[in-house]
């Protein structure tokens, strides 16, 4: 990717993972309008090569996103709805936030919609959006209550207090809290392993069943969905290749493609 130029974001691609670090460390990386396209923007490009497989994010200096700009003042919260290049929650690639630091709003909110969240165990986030006169937005209200419980989310969506890191990987907020040095290398130790071992169909596939199964109330329906994926995956060039590798004691050789060859059923 980097075939664009971005103002609030750099790029970084190595091992076929993308890190995109937020690069507005004077306003401790809030979002502004255009961040907002640019990041999405950047989803884009990376779900449409096949040669990045995860994508990491996290914020240039000490903070990971202090949320939405305030310096627009009282028109903070009244634009218009903003249409996104790609909806997370529907790329084939998994997007792995590195909350390198404190983040509040839209800097936490966003990152709940994507696929796993590192963490700083010392530093301060919060769902502040009640003590902004507004309410959560970016499907927070859906996807909180999933990943902790319905209690624990409305303690934390209404107060708008501000809790750490290690008490977000305590209630399954983050999936790790880490030294803030740490952060970020764990994500992309996380991310290289993904892009190495695992195939790229078979993760796209694996999070779009996830996502899926959220809803589903019959679980039955979700078992007869992943019995019809395994042998339909299974008798592709992929998992012959796994088993192969495996046997042979050898890394794998991927040769599917996370977009051209992603099952059309899903």
């Amino acid at each position: 990717m980097t075939g664009y130029e971005y103002e609030t974001l750099r790029i970084e691609v190595t091992d076929k993972v993308a890190t995109i670090w937020l690069n507005r460390p004077e306003r401790r990386n809030a979002f502004s309008p255009q961040m907002t396209h640019e990041l999405h923007e950047a989803f884009a490009e990376a779900e449409a090569d096949d040669e990045v497989r995860a994508i990491v994010v996290t914020g240039t200096g000490s903070y990971f996103s202090a949320g939405a700009d305030l310096q627009r003042g009282d028109g903070t919260f009244t634009g218009g709805r903003t249409e996104y290049a790609v909806e997370p929650f529907q790329m084939h690639t998994p997007i792995i936030a590195a909350m390198n630091g404190s983040a509040a709003g839209m800097g936490v909110t966003l990152p709940t919609q994507w696929d796993v969240r590192f963490g700083a165990a010392d530093a301060k986030y919060g769902f502040v959006f009640t003590r902004r006169g507004i309410v959560p937005e970016l499907s927070s209200t859906w996807m909180v209550p999933r990943l902790i419980g319905l209690s624990r989310a409305m303690e934390l969506l209404l107060s708008g207090r501000y809790f750490s890191g290690t008490e977000a990987a305590e209630m399954g907020l983050f999936s790790r809290a880490l030294p803030a040095e740490e952060v970020l290398p764990a994500a992309q130790e996380f991310a290289r392993d993904l892009a190495a071992n695992t195939a790229p169909v078979s993760v796209a596939a694996t999070k779009a069943l996830i996502y899926r199964a959220f809803g589903e109330p019959d679980p039955i329906a979700a078992h007869d969905r992943e019995r019809d994926l395994v042998r339909l995956l299974g008798g592709q060039a992929d998992s012959k290749e796994a088993i192969k590798a495996f046997l042979e004691k050898r890394p794998p050789e991927w040769q599917l493609s996370k977009n051209k060859d992603f099952p059309p059923d899903l």
